[in-house]
């Protein structure tokens, strides 16, 4: 088999590279950033990842975890004889658990364009959707189905601003003489 070219060459060492700084930036790139402050701080980097997780009692392999029990055909109920890990950062936990329990607010918005949209078809025929998918603003040929669902996400996005939107077209205008 013929080599390849650059195996003929001589290898020369560069001196003006540094070693020692080259082998710590590959390290700080080998190492992924840790998002969460309060597992950035409790992290040893002196332990592998599994130990490191495991004190803090989050699992590092889900599979060993919770393992998937075998059916025993005949007999009772095997004990388990896995060891039980001692949580040496249980601060972390709850943190995490902590977070996890806090309802997080639906920041779903629609486009402005879409709310014009929407509030035309309302506007001009109330609850008719096939009107509404016959009217000429319907540029881009939407069905009744398309539309109701465009209607409802409306509904679903902005309560308050559909709520005020109704109010003011049952409302009757006063006429101004």
């Amino acid at each position: 088999m013929p080599k390849a070219k650059q195996s003929k060459r001589r290898k020369r060492f560069d001196y003006n590279t540094d070693r020692k700084k080259l082998k710590k930036k590959f390290i700080k790139k080998a190492k992924p950033r840790i998002e969460h402050a309060q597992i950035r701080n409790a992290w040893d980097d002196n332990k592998s990842t599994a130990r490191n997780l495991q004190e803090m009692g989050l699992s590092f392999d889900p599979n060993q975890t919770l393992p998937i029990k075998k059916q025993m055909l005949l007999g009772g109920d095997k004990e388990d004889r896995r060891p039980v890990h001692v949580i040496t950062k249980p601060y972390i936990l709850d943190k995490l658990q902590e977070e996890a329990s806090l309802q997080e607010k639906d920041s779903k918005t629609l486009s402005s364009d879409l709310i014009e949209y929407v509030q035309y078809m309302i506007r001009e025929h109330k609850d008719n959707y096939k009107a509404m998918a016959r009217d000429e603003k319907n540029y881009y040929q939407d069905t009744p189905k398309q539309i109701k669902r465009k209607i409802n996400e409306y509904k679903r996005c902005h309560p308050q601003h559909y709520e005020a939107f109704i109010s003011s077209l049952t409302a009757p205008e006063a006429m101004v003489q």
